[in-house]
Formats: C-alpha cells, structure tokens, sequence
C-alpha cells in the first residue's frame, strides 16, 4: 500500500453489508445502513502526549474492527476505497 498513516491514524477498508434482508428481500443502495465493520489495512506510529511521550497504538493491521458511523475521510487508492479515522474513532475490535 502507498499510504501510511500518520501518529494516531489508521486506514481501514470498510467491509460491505448484506443487500437482503433475513426474509430474502433485497435492498437497494439508499435503504442500506451505512457499514460499521472494517478491516485495518495500516496504523500510524501512536498518539504523542503533551509531555513528548508515544503511546503505541492498541491495534494492528489485520483486525477487524468496528468504528463509528459517520467517521473518517474518505480515500480512493489504486481503484479501492479506504477511509483514514483516529484511533479514538474505533469502538471495538471482532474477535
């Protein structure tokens, strides 16, 4: 990948949801909620504190992730799309 993210950011490429519903109904793209679950494709190096001190990151690329709805910049690398967030915008990691 030719993007790294800088101090507390990460990259994450957003896992599509399901276009039926439970009962076999298909859902066109404006009736879709807006996907909460990503992959992390890259962290940043930590967040610096006040007093000059790194704190590492608490994840690492590969997990999967859940993070909220309307965050994140949007991103578009070699034909796929990524959105670039803070760390703090993560909420959970799947397990």
């Amino acid at each position: 990948m030719k993007l790294q993210p800088l101090s507390d950011k990460v990259i994450v490429e957003v896992l599509m949801t399901e276009e039926k519903t439970a009962s076999g109904l298909y859902l066109p793209d404006t009736a879709r909620e807006k996907p909460q679950e990503a992959k992390v494709v890259a962290v940043g190096k930590g967040k610096t504190l006040p007093n000059g001190k790194t704190v590492a990151p608490s994840i690492k690329a590969g997990d999967k992730v859940v993070f909220a709805k309307y965050s994140g910049s949007e991103v578009k690398v070699d034909d796929k799309e990524f959105l670039i967030m803070d760390q703090d915008d993560l909420l959970a990691v799947i397990g």
